[in-house]
């Protein structure tokens, strides 16, 4: 398979491109920070995220599967606290460059025999505190735009779902923390399975909580 991943060098990408790599696919990862073996692309630019789809389609003609993992995180101890500079950074990160990715890759996705895409949320979408206000926000958002995605796929061979995690936790974190235990947290290879099993169902436009798999250390079950 031809697997693209977003925010490849994060955690979380890592996991994922570890993982789809290691059974063997093709994995083409994405950073803007050029992290060790992915592509340097801006999201936020679209003419960029343009050419490379166009260059994934030249070479590949196809994408099946598009794991989104641009994250990131700002927020405040009240509501009052809360800075709009923050929500302009989280609506670019969330927001922004899932809306290039999805609007240039859309074609190719359909393509696939059986085209899978996915994006990490958060509780925070669902309820978010007051401190959380942007974050949730724009997590929020980007669940909608993923569902509309979704129902743009609907009739092909092509999903696109969402997984909704906690928080993320990897071994980096763990150990500079050993007294930690990271309550409710979901790993990042968990993640990675969780975008893995995607192709065992045909479910499309579902929010697929990943919290009710792992335990009190952040752990499968």
């Amino acid at each position: 398979m031809i697997i693209l991943v977003t925010g490849a060098g994060g955690p979380a990408g890592q996991a994922v491109v570890r993982r789809f790599t290691g059974q063997g696919h093709t994995v083409i990862g994405v950073d803007k920070s050029g992290a060790e073996g992915s592509l340097t692309v801006d999201l936020l630019d679209a003419d960029a995220v343009g050419r490379l789809a166009a260059d994934v389609a030249a070479e590949h003609g196809r994408v099946d599967g598009i794991a989104h993992l641009v994250g990131g995180w700002r927020g405040s101890k009240t509501f009052a606290e809360t800075s709009l500079d923050d929500w302009a950074v989280l609506h670019d990160l969330l927001i922004r460059t899932l809306q290039h990715v999805t609007l240039a890759f859309e074609p190719l996705l359909k393509a696939s025999e059986r085209g899978r895409f996915a994006i990490v949320s958060a509780k925070a979408a669902e309820r978010p505190t007051q401190g959380n206000a942007a974050y949730g926000t724009a997590k929020a958002a980007a669940e909608a735009w993923t569902l509309a995605f979704a129902d743009a796929l609907e009739g092909t061979a092509a999903t696109a779902n969402i997984l909704v995690v906690k928080a993320l936790v990897h071994e980096g974190m763990r150990e500079a923390s050993p007294e930690r235990a990271f309550p409710g947290f979901t790993d990042v290879d968990e993640v990675a399975e969780a975008i893995d099993d995607l192709w065992r169902t045909d479910a499309n436009g579902t929010r697929i909580d990943l919290t009710t798999r792992t335990n009190e250390g952040g752990k499968a079950t």
